[in-house]
C-alpha cells in the first residue's frame, strides 16, 4: 500500500537532494544537510519531519528563517517509516512527526519543540516574542488554531483528497458540504477578526502564528478548495506570508503545489 501510494503521488522514494542513510539499529529514513550546517562540525540537534505534515513545515519554514543548525531527518510517512517499533522506541514514542531529538533529549509537538528552542534561545524574538504581552497574544493564537483551523482545514483535507486515495472510496457530497461549512467557520474567523485591523494575525509583522496558520490552511489547495476566492483578507495574507518566509516557504509547499496544480502565482 505504501508504494502504491508513492505511485499515486507520483512521488519516487528519493527526494532531490536527499542522500540515504541507515541510522542505529536499522531504522529506514533520510538525511540531509542542511546549506549553514557545517559539515565537520554535526549539530547536536536533529529535527525529524515529512513536509507531507503541515506542522512539520510550519517548523521548516521556522528553522530555516532562524538559521538554525541541524541535522535534517526526514521520515517518509507514505513509506509508513513512522510505524516502525524501531521509530517509537529510538525517535518518538507517540510514531507522529514533527519530533526533536536535542543531545539525546527527545521531544514532539510542534509547538511544544517551538517552545522549548525559544527558550534555548535559537527563534529569533521577531518570530516567536520573549515579552510577555507579545508571546501571549501570538501564544493565544497557537491555542485557538490547533481545535480550530487545524482540525477543520486538514478533516476536510483527509475527507475529500487523502481518505478516498488511500480506500479507493469518495465521501457523499453531503459529508463534503458539512465538513467545507465547519472549516469556513473558522476561515470566517481569520477573515472577520484575526485579520481585522492588522497585516497580520497577531500585529504588523510575521510571526510563527503565521507560518503554522499559512500552512494549514495551504493544505486545503490538495482538495480543491481555494480561499482565495471567498477570502480577499486571507488571500493577501497568504501573498504577505509568503513574500516573508521565501525561498523557504514554496520549498516546504513544494509536494502541496505539485498535487494540487496550483503554484503559487495561480490566478484565480
Amino acid at each position: 500500500m505504501a508504494s502504491h501510494l508513492a505511485g499515486l503521488l507520483g512521488l519516487s522514494n528519493d527526494e532531490d537532494n536527499v542522500v540515504p542513510f541507515t541510522p542505529k539499529k536499522g531504522l529506514r529514513g533520510t538525511r540531509r544537510q542542511v546549506a549553514n550546517l557545517d559539515v565537520e562540525k554535526m549539530s547536536s540537534l536533529r529535527f525529524y519531519y515529512d513536509l507531507m505534515s503541515q506542522p512539520s513545515r510550519a517548523l521548516f519554514i521556522i528553522f530555516r528563517l532562524s538559521g538554525m543548525q541541524y541535522e535534517d531527518c526526514v521520515v517518509q510517512l507514505r513509506n509508513g517509516e513512522h510505524l516502525t517499533d524501531e521509530f517509537k522506541h529510538n525517535i518518538n514514542r507517540f510514531q507522529r512527526v514533527p519530533c526533536i531529538n536535542d543531545n539525546g533529549y527527545k521531544l514532539a509537538e510542534s509547538v511544544a519543540i517551538l517552545r522549548y528552542l525559544s527558550a534555548k534561545g535559537k527563534i529569533p524574538e521577531h518570530l516567536y516574542p520573549k515579552y510577555f504581552v507579545d508571546q501571549g497574544r501570538v501564544d493565544e493564537f497557537l491555542e485557538w488554531q490547533h481545535n480550530t483551523i487545524r482540525v477543520t482545514c486538514a478533516l476536510y483535507f483527509r475527507t475529500v483528497w487523502l481518505d478516498p486515495l488511500l480506500t479507493g472510496r469518495a465521501p457523499t457530497e453531503a459529508k463534503i458540504e458539512t465538513l467545507r461549512i465547519l472549516m469556513e467557520r473558522n476561515l470566517d474567523i481569520i477573515e472577520e477578526v484575526w485579520l481585522a485591523k492588522s497585516e497580520f494575525l497577531t500585529g504588523s509583522s510575521l510571526t510563527v502564528a503565521d507560518i503554522f496558520a499559512a500552512c494549514e490552511i495551504e493544505q486545503t489547495r490538495m482538495a480543491d478548495y481555494d480561499v482565495r476566492i471567498k477570502y480577499p483578507k486571507i488571500r493577501a495574507w497568504l501573498k504577505r506570508v509568503r513574500q516573508s518566509c521565501n525561498p523557504h516557504y514554496d520549498t516546504a509547499h513544494h509536494f502541496v503545489y505539485k498535487i494540487s496544480g496550483t503554484g503559487p502565482q495561480a490566478k484565480l
